[in-house]
């Protein structure tokens, strides 16, 4: 009989560890508390556009994990290479390129040549590991040595690439990590054609193929366990034996699970932090608005429209287009609920640059508190380990868990590691 593993949730990180697991021969279970799965990363089809909940870019994709899960399990994904060529910042008064490549650090407005080659010795010795960073010290004040454009600049990126207001605030030994990877990779971003959808599809489709079983609308409530290890969980009516378990749910969730077990404290700690948050503003017109570019940064007020369907085609009717703009957001800004500012900030930049949208709308998506990472990547703030020590047959994996990139990334390479560490256990 096959090792039985059950997986407790149904978005990227469980449904891409179960994918791996049941093609290697596992006999799988996936618990999905609500009726569709894919977790946060849906899609969302309104009046004939398909809006993803949030941004579905994948970074670094020639390294993206998600190639590992092509070749090894066939996964089906439809590569939309972004163009950086049409990547602008607006800087206020002037729009100018976005220095994400060699021409582009040429052509780009924001350094001047003595700055330009500091920024592309600065991007070297990253890539060469000679830039490491140093626990506890923050990457703007590690970046305290730079001259104030250079460093202006690599805070701006971080920005973008982290989702993040605060980037002065990233460790810096994450910063270098994540931006060696960046800058060797030579495809920096991608999107998925079809969105979310067709990878969560592709996902569920390996696992059913190879006998896997789906449970949809099923909340798990707690755990048995026997000693350490856990040997049950309970759904509303069902309990679920097996020999390995997987939880890729928030922490908030984990704790509510492990009350009253000696491991409640252990995921205490992990609720405490804050996640990524930010403003989502999609709208779906009628007829195109041409425009030089398929992405804009307005660096002042740290918001970014991104032409989706100008790269996947599908999410679209026919002649229409698909914007989507995130606005960052802060503890602050959430306390003091400013995301009705951000809206007006997001709609003045759709003025600017695409002028007349208000005329084509169709459709549109608004979410003034999405969550694209449930733990922020700052100060002491922590990711879960995907093993503990306490709990032998029992593993973790999502973005708030410890892999390699951020956002989704984080979801995949968490889930394969923790695939590799079941199918390494069966091996031995």
């Amino acid at each position: 009989m096959s090792e039985k593993v059950v997986v407790v949730g149904g978005g990227l990180a469980g449904l891409s560890a179960a994918a791996r697991l049941a093609h290697n021969g596992y006999n799988v279970t996936v618990l999905e508390k609500s009726p569709k799965l894919g977790g946060r990363a849906i899609t969302i089809p309104l009046k004939g556009y398909n809006f993803n909940f949030g941004a579905h870019a994948i970074y670094a994709r020639d390294k993206s994990i998600l190639r590992k899960f092509e070749s090894e399990i066939d996964l089906q994904v439809d590569w939309k290479d972004f163009s950086p060529e049409k990547a602008f910042y607006d800087m206020g008064s002037y729009t100018t390129r976005m220095p994400a490549t060699l021409d582009g650090l040429y052509k780009t407005k924001i350094l001047d040549s003595q700055n330009k080659f500091r920024f592309a010795y600065e991007i070297f010795k990253t890539m060469s590991a000679i830039e490491r960073g140093e626990e506890g010290v923050p990457i703007g004040e590690y970046l305290q040595k730079e001259p104030e454009p250079v460093r202006d600049i690599l805070l701006t990126v971080a920005s973008s690439n982290f989702f993040t207001n605060e980037p002065e605030k990233i460790p810096s030994p994450l910063f270098f990590r994540y931006y060696r990877r960046l800058f060797s990779t030579q495809r920096a971003v991608a999107y998925i054609g079809g969105g979310w959808q067709s990878i969560v599809e592709s996902f569920q489709q390996i696992i059913e193929k190879n006998g896997g079983n789906i449970v949809t609308k099923e909340k798990v409530t707690g755990v048995e366990m026997d000693q350490s290890r856990v040997t049950a969980i309970f759904g509303k009516e069902e309990k679920y034996e097996a020999d390995q378990f997987i939880f890729c749910i928030p922490p908030k969730e984990l704790l509510q699970i492990f009350a009253e077990t000696s491991y409640e404290k252990i995921f205490e700690r992990y609720t405490s932090f804050s996640p990524t948050q930010v403003v989502v503003y999609d709208i779906g017109l009628s007829e195109r608005i041409e425009s030089p570019y398929t992405y804009i940064y307005q660096k002042a007020q740290r918001v970014f429209i991104t032409d989706i369907s100008h790269y996947d085609t599908t999410c679209v009717p026919a002649g229409g287009q698909l914007l989507q703009a995130i606005a960052y957001l802060n503890d602050e800004e959430i306390a003091n609920k400013k995301q009705d500012e951000k809206v007006e900030t997001i709609e003045a930049v759709y003025d600017k640059h695409f002028p007349g949208w208000r005329d084509r709308l169709g459709a549109k998506r608004v979410s003034k508190r999405a969550t694209v990472q449930e733990i922020k990547c700052k100060d002491e703030q922590m990711l879960m380990p995907t093993k503990m020590y306490s709990l032998p047959n029992t593993y973790f994996a999502g973005d708030w868990c410890q892999g390699e990139g951020q956002l989704s990334e984080l979801s995949f390479t968490s889930a394969y590691d923790v695939t590799s560490r079941i199918l390494k256990g069966s091996i031995d």
